[in-house]
């Protein structure tokens, strides 16, 4: 992986003197002066991360990396693009040992680094990027390590590092309308320097338990070639938009979302959206044993949601609501993304949930004078209690969430610099039993964040 960081670097040096033969170089059309002619992006940042547990010491962490990513300048519209970023823990609390009364592993500072290797501080570099695109007029065909954002496979949140992919990658738009198709066999999760293969990379973060309340033992254990993930959104005229992707998980599991959205508009400050995901079982979920399976053949999992909301003058609030039915629980590898639910609030995931039922008031202030957006949040999340285990994965009590997320991007000489302050507060509504395990880094806690984010 080295190798790939220091070609970097030196792509980086030798693009320094590239402006100033640019003239010369436009001149010359072999390949080699089409890489001369490139470009070369960084980014510094930096993460402060902090949680308090009820009556338990505060856990911190303090992270700092940057990175470069070079892109080719087109030929015959095909273009190189490789990237990667390094990682330093400056300082934290002991991340290697397991909290004295849960038994668990620290939850968020850790994912900062690489949960793979807790000890680790000093050595985190990932190649992230390297992928050969073929772009014409409307259509981009992408072949290698990307970064890519969809509802069910996504850049994560809250973490140093996005999720990367690795596969083939196609998007096709047509006037207002895109149309995705790709196949991927490899991840790198965010909290990680590794690349996986599909079937390792599910299990790299905690499993829970199976619906008998055993411990889950599908890590290294599922078999599949990868994901197929197609994809489709049409814009239609008064500000709407309907979407339907397809994942298929290839001898595990099937999700299916369809999407509908109307945004506001000059006529109409409402906006408002259904949202309908339905996942079905291939196979035996990964593994012949129910007790290495991820995803178990005796369920399968509907969720609906919807939005109502209203933008007023600098302010735009909405209510927003998902249900999971007791048909089972819904499941996505957490190492691939985050929840597509409108319920969604930063620090805390409804996957691994059955018989959920959630509503969240969310308010956005952006001020027509500052380069600056305030949000605000609250959630109330129904779940089933902790010990029904075959619907709920990962033992987490109902719970509410308040969330205070602050960022503001910098103008004139301070151009590129960007940062964002998050708080978010959980309080038990449900049984924790008085038993660590419930209740440490998952209610009756307060979490921090600040990052400060330099792109040049």
């Amino acid at each position: 992986m080295n190798k790939h960081l220091f070609f970097l670097l030196f792509c980086s040096l030798i693009l320094g003197n590239a402006s100033a033969q640019e003239e010369l170089i436009q001149k010359d059309s072999s390949l080699m002066k089409h890489f001369q002619m490139g470009t070369v992006q960084g980014h510094v940042r930096s993460f402060y991360s902090s949680t308090y547990n009820q009556n338990n010491k505060e856990e911190y962490a303090y992270a700092l990396g940057g990175g470069l990513k070079f892109l080719t300048k087109p030929r015959s519209n095909i273009q190189f693009g490789i990237s990667g970023f390094m990682v330093y823990n400056v300082f934290s609390t002991d991340l290697t040992t397991l909290h004295p009364l849960a038994a668990t592993a620290n939850r968020y500072e850790l994912g900062l680094f690489d949960v793979t290797n807790p000890s680790n501080k000093t050595d985190m570099k990932r190649l992230e990027e390297l992928y050969v695109q073929y772009q014409k007029k409307q259509l981009s065909i992408t072949l290698g390590k990307q970064l890519l954002n969809t509802p069910f496979i996504n850049l994560q949140d809250g973490r140093m590092r996005p999720t990367e992919v690795q596969g083939l990658w196609g998007q096709y738009k047509y006037r207002k309308n895109k149309f995705y198709a790709g196949w991927l066999n490899q991840f790198s999760p965010g909290g990680t320097v590794a690349w996986f293969k599909a079937n390792q990379s599910i299990g790299v973060f905690s499993t829970g338990v199976n619906i008998d309340g055993s411990k889950s033992g599908y890590k290294n254990q599922l078999t599949t070639a990868g994901v197929a993930l197609i994809g489709a959104e049409f814009e239609f005229k008064k500000s709407k938009k309907i979407q339907f992707w397809n994942q298929y998980v290839d001898n595990i599991f099937n999700s299916s979302l369809i999407q509908y959205d109307k945004s506001a508009s000059k006529t109409s400050p409402y906006y408002y959206g259904v949202q309908l995901i339905g996942q079905t079982v291939i196979n035996n979920g990964g593994n012949d044993s129910k007790e290495k399976t991820y995803f178990n053949p005796s369920q399968s999992a509907l969720v609906f949601g919807g939005r109502l909301g209203r933008q007023i003058g600098h302010w735009d609030h909405s209510l927003n609501f998902t249900r999971i039915t007791k048909h089972g629980r819904y499941l996505m590898p957490r190492e691939w993304g985050r929840d597509p639910f409108y319920t969604f609030l930063q620090g805390e995931r409804s996957e691994g949930m059955g018989d959920l039922t959630a509503y969240m008031f969310k308010s956005k202030f952006i001020p027509s004078s500052l380069p600056l957006t305030l949000s605000l949040a609250a959630g109330y999340y129904q779940l089933a209690d902790v010990k029904n285990y075959a619907m709920n994965k990962y033992g987490l009590p109902s719970y509410f969430q308040y969330n205070i997320d602050l960022r503001y991007t910098f103008k004139g000489f301070w151009k590129g610099w960007d940062t964002q302050l998050t708080y978010f507060h959980k309080d038990a509504i449900g049984d924790t039993y008085n038993d660590a395990k419930y209740y440490i880094n998952k209610v009756n806690m307060g979490h921090i964040n600040f990052i400060l984010n330099f792109h040049f």
